[in-house]
Protein backbone atom coordinates (compact mmCIF):
# COMPACT_ATOMS: atom_id res chain seq x y z
CA UNK A 1 0.00 0.00 0.00
CA UNK A 2 1.29 3.48 -1.15
CA UNK A 3 1.61 6.56 1.72
CA UNK A 4 -0.92 8.07 -0.49
CA UNK A 5 -3.15 5.43 -0.45
CA UNK A 6 -2.56 5.13 3.76
CA UNK A 7 -3.59 8.74 4.00
CA UNK A 8 -6.97 8.33 2.24
CA UNK A 9 -7.32 5.89 4.62
CA UNK A 10 -7.31 7.73 7.17
CA UNK A 11 -9.45 10.36 6.38
CA UNK A 12 -12.22 8.33 6.12
CA UNK A 13 -12.66 9.26 9.27
CA UNK A 14 -12.16 12.85 9.09
CA UNK A 15 -14.63 15.54 10.97
CA UNK A 16 -14.81 17.24 7.28
CA UNK A 17 -17.66 15.76 5.22
CA UNK A 18 -15.76 16.82 2.06
CA UNK A 19 -12.33 15.29 3.23
CA UNK A 20 -14.12 12.45 3.92
CA UNK A 21 -15.72 12.56 0.22
CA UNK A 22 -12.61 13.34 -1.27
CA UNK A 23 -10.47 10.48 0.11
CA UNK A 24 -13.55 7.99 -0.87
CA UNK A 25 -12.95 9.23 -4.26
CA UNK A 26 -9.34 8.65 -4.55
CA UNK A 27 -9.67 5.45 -2.80
CA UNK A 28 -11.76 3.94 -5.50
CA UNK A 29 -9.96 5.77 -8.47
CA UNK A 30 -7.02 3.88 -7.54
CA UNK A 31 -8.54 0.88 -5.74
CA UNK A 32 -6.63 -1.55 -3.27
CA UNK A 33 -7.72 -4.47 -1.42
CA UNK A 34 -6.88 -3.32 1.88
CA UNK A 35 -9.13 -0.69 1.06
CA UNK A 36 -11.94 -2.92 1.21
CA UNK A 37 -12.12 -3.52 5.07
CA UNK A 38 -12.32 0.70 6.26
CA UNK A 39 -14.61 1.38 3.20
CA UNK A 40 -17.28 -0.87 4.83
CA UNK A 41 -16.53 -0.06 8.11
CA UNK A 42 -17.47 3.84 7.16
CA UNK A 43 -20.44 2.95 5.43
CA UNK A 44 -21.93 1.46 8.33
CA UNK A 45 -21.52 4.80 10.50
CA UNK A 46 -21.26 7.77 7.61
CA UNK A 47 -23.45 10.54 8.09
CA UNK A 48 -23.67 12.30 4.66
CA UNK A 49 -25.37 10.43 2.23
CA UNK A 50 -22.83 11.97 -0.62
CA UNK A 51 -19.94 10.42 0.85
CA UNK A 52 -22.16 7.28 1.80
CA UNK A 53 -22.78 7.11 -2.24
CA UNK A 54 -18.80 8.02 -2.66
CA UNK A 55 -18.08 4.97 -0.12
CA UNK A 56 -20.07 2.56 -2.65
CA UNK A 57 -18.96 3.64 -5.94
CA UNK A 58 -15.30 3.05 -4.40
CA UNK A 59 -16.33 -0.47 -3.04
CA UNK A 60 -17.63 -0.69 -6.54
CA UNK A 61 -14.47 -0.33 -8.68
CA UNK A 62 -12.84 -3.44 -6.29
CA UNK A 63 -13.11 -6.87 -7.21
CA UNK A 64 -16.36 -8.55 -6.07
CA UNK A 65 -14.41 -11.76 -4.77
CA UNK A 66 -13.35 -8.97 -2.37
CA UNK A 67 -15.99 -7.24 -1.47
CA UNK A 68 -19.29 -9.00 -1.73
CA UNK A 69 -17.86 -11.53 1.42
CA UNK A 70 -17.01 -8.91 3.29
CA UNK A 71 -20.81 -6.88 2.66
CA UNK A 72 -22.56 -10.14 3.36
CA UNK A 73 -22.08 -10.12 7.20
CA UNK A 74 -23.35 -6.57 7.31
CA UNK A 75 -26.73 -7.49 6.42
CA UNK A 76 -26.68 -9.35 9.93
CA UNK A 77 -25.63 -5.73 11.74
CA UNK A 78 -27.42 -4.11 14.60
CA UNK A 79 -26.77 -1.10 13.33
CA UNK A 80 -29.32 -0.43 10.70
CA UNK A 81 -26.93 2.25 8.34
CA UNK A 82 -25.04 -0.65 8.09
CA UNK A 83 -27.75 -3.20 6.46
CA UNK A 84 -28.73 -0.37 4.39
CA UNK A 85 -25.89 0.89 2.78
CA UNK A 86 -24.31 -2.96 2.46
CA UNK A 87 -27.50 -3.94 0.50
CA UNK A 88 -27.63 -0.87 -1.68
CA UNK A 89 -23.84 -1.92 -2.55
CA UNK A 90 -24.92 -5.31 -3.44
CA UNK A 91 -27.48 -3.84 -5.65
CA UNK A 92 -25.08 -1.38 -7.19
CA UNK A 93 -22.13 -4.76 -7.99
CA UNK A 94 -25.10 -6.61 -8.99
CA UNK A 95 -23.53 -10.00 -8.13
CA UNK A 96 -26.74 -12.51 -8.88
CA UNK A 97 -25.04 -15.46 -6.39
CA UNK A 98 -26.10 -12.70 -3.48
CA UNK A 99 -29.89 -13.17 -4.20
CA UNK A 100 -30.10 -16.03 -1.34
CA UNK A 101 -28.49 -13.34 1.20
CA UNK A 102 -31.90 -11.09 0.23
CA UNK A 103 -33.86 -12.14 3.29
CA UNK A 104 -37.06 -12.12 4.37
CA UNK A 105 -36.43 -10.37 7.62
CA UNK A 106 -34.46 -7.79 5.19
CA UNK A 107 -37.97 -7.32 3.01
CA UNK A 108 -39.69 -6.80 6.16
CA UNK A 109 -37.08 -4.90 8.29
CA UNK A 110 -38.45 -2.87 10.75
CA UNK A 111 -36.03 0.26 9.56
CA UNK A 112 -37.46 2.06 6.59
CA UNK A 113 -34.30 2.92 4.91
CA UNK A 114 -33.27 -0.95 5.57
CA UNK A 115 -36.68 -2.15 3.91
CA UNK A 116 -36.80 0.74 1.22
CA UNK A 117 -32.54 -1.27 0.06
CA UNK A 118 -33.73 -4.27 0.46
CA UNK A 119 -37.26 -3.52 -1.96
CA UNK A 120 -34.35 -1.89 -4.26
CA UNK A 121 -31.86 -4.80 -3.97
CA UNK A 122 -33.93 -8.15 -4.67
CA UNK A 123 -36.05 -5.97 -7.48
CA UNK A 124 -32.25 -5.97 -9.22
CA UNK A 125 -31.18 -9.80 -8.00
CA UNK A 126 -34.45 -11.69 -8.17
CA UNK A 127 -33.38 -14.45 -10.58
CA UNK A 128 -36.14 -15.35 -13.95
CA UNK A 129 -39.45 -16.99 -12.10
CA UNK A 130 -38.85 -15.77 -8.55
CA UNK A 131 -40.69 -12.26 -9.24
CA UNK A 132 -44.48 -13.95 -8.31
CA UNK A 133 -42.94 -14.85 -4.76
CA UNK A 134 -41.17 -11.51 -3.88
CA UNK A 135 -44.13 -9.45 -5.32
CA UNK A 136 -46.16 -11.61 -3.13
CA UNK A 137 -44.01 -10.50 0.06
CA UNK A 138 -43.77 -6.68 -1.02
CA UNK A 139 -47.50 -6.67 -1.48
CA UNK A 140 -47.99 -7.32 2.39
CA UNK A 141 -45.95 -3.50 2.72
CA UNK A 142 -48.79 -1.59 1.34
CA UNK A 143 -49.40 1.81 3.12
CA UNK A 144 -46.13 1.45 5.31
CA UNK A 145 -44.61 4.18 6.39
CA UNK A 146 -43.88 7.50 4.58
CA UNK A 147 -44.55 9.07 1.03
CA UNK A 148 -41.26 7.98 0.12
CA UNK A 149 -41.52 4.61 1.64
CA UNK A 150 -44.45 3.88 -0.29
CA UNK A 151 -43.27 5.25 -3.55
CA UNK A 152 -40.06 3.12 -3.02
CA UNK A 153 -42.08 -0.37 -2.88
CA UNK A 154 -44.31 1.20 -5.69
CA UNK A 155 -41.59 1.38 -7.83
CA UNK A 156 -40.26 -1.86 -6.82
CA UNK A 157 -43.61 -3.72 -7.51
CA UNK A 158 -43.79 -1.86 -10.57
CA UNK A 159 -40.05 -3.33 -11.41
CA UNK A 160 -41.22 -7.06 -10.98
CA UNK A 161 -43.04 -6.24 -14.38
CA UNK A 162 -46.66 -7.53 -15.62
CA UNK A 163 -47.07 -10.29 -13.61
CA UNK A 164 -47.84 -8.14 -10.22
CA UNK A 165 -50.87 -6.92 -11.92
CA UNK A 166 -53.37 -9.90 -10.33
CA UNK A 167 -51.59 -9.03 -6.71
CA UNK A 168 -52.21 -5.05 -7.02
CA UNK A 169 -55.49 -5.73 -8.36
CA UNK A 170 -56.22 -8.53 -5.53
CA UNK A 171 -54.57 -5.45 -2.92
CA UNK A 172 -56.82 -3.52 -4.05
CA UNK A 173 -59.95 -5.25 -2.54
CA UNK A 174 -57.99 -5.05 0.93
CA UNK A 175 -60.91 -4.14 3.92
CA UNK A 176 -57.61 -1.29 4.57
CA UNK A 177 -58.42 2.00 2.88
CA UNK A 178 -54.89 2.73 2.90
CA UNK A 179 -53.87 -0.48 1.64
CA UNK A 180 -56.56 -0.43 -1.40
CA UNK A 181 -55.48 3.38 -2.16
CA UNK A 182 -51.49 2.37 -2.09
CA UNK A 183 -52.49 -0.94 -4.08
CA UNK A 184 -54.84 0.91 -6.88
CA UNK A 185 -52.05 3.84 -6.87
CA UNK A 186 -49.04 1.60 -7.96
CA UNK A 187 -51.69 -0.11 -10.55
CA UNK A 188 -52.17 3.25 -12.26
CA UNK A 189 -48.22 4.07 -11.90
CA UNK A 190 -47.75 0.94 -13.66
CA UNK A 191 -50.22 1.75 -16.21
CA UNK A 192 -49.18 6.06 -16.52
CA UNK A 193 -45.17 5.85 -15.39
CA UNK A 194 -46.13 9.72 -16.33
CA UNK A 195 -48.43 10.16 -13.42
CA UNK A 196 -47.19 11.89 -10.54
CA UNK A 197 -47.54 9.44 -7.25
CA UNK A 198 -49.35 11.67 -4.64
CA UNK A 199 -51.99 12.55 -7.55
CA UNK A 200 -52.12 8.91 -7.96
CA UNK A 201 -52.70 8.27 -4.42
CA UNK A 202 -54.64 11.28 -3.48
CA UNK A 203 -57.54 9.84 -6.38
CA UNK A 204 -56.92 6.42 -4.85
CA UNK A 205 -57.94 7.25 -1.50
CA UNK A 206 -61.05 8.85 -3.17
CA UNK A 207 -62.05 5.36 -5.10
CA UNK A 208 -61.17 3.29 -1.92
CA UNK A 209 -63.82 5.56 -0.17
CA UNK A 210 -66.45 6.33 -2.91
CA UNK A 211 -66.25 4.05 -4.88
CA UNK A 212 -65.45 4.75 -8.44
CA UNK A 213 -69.11 6.12 -9.33
CA UNK A 214 -68.32 8.67 -5.90
CA UNK A 215 -64.94 9.43 -7.03
CA UNK A 216 -66.30 10.76 -10.64
CA UNK A 217 -68.68 13.32 -9.32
Amino acid sequence: MTAEMGRALGALGDGDASVRLRAALAIGTNPHAAAVDPLVARCAVEPEFSVREMLTWALTRHDPAATVPRLLPELRSPLARARSQALHTLSKIGDPRTWPSITRDLLLDADDEVARAAWRTAVALVPDGGEHALAEVLTTQFARGSRETRLSLSRALIGLGEGVLPLLHAAAQHPDPAVRAHATATEQLYRDPEAGFTLAVEEAKRVAVLGPDGAQG
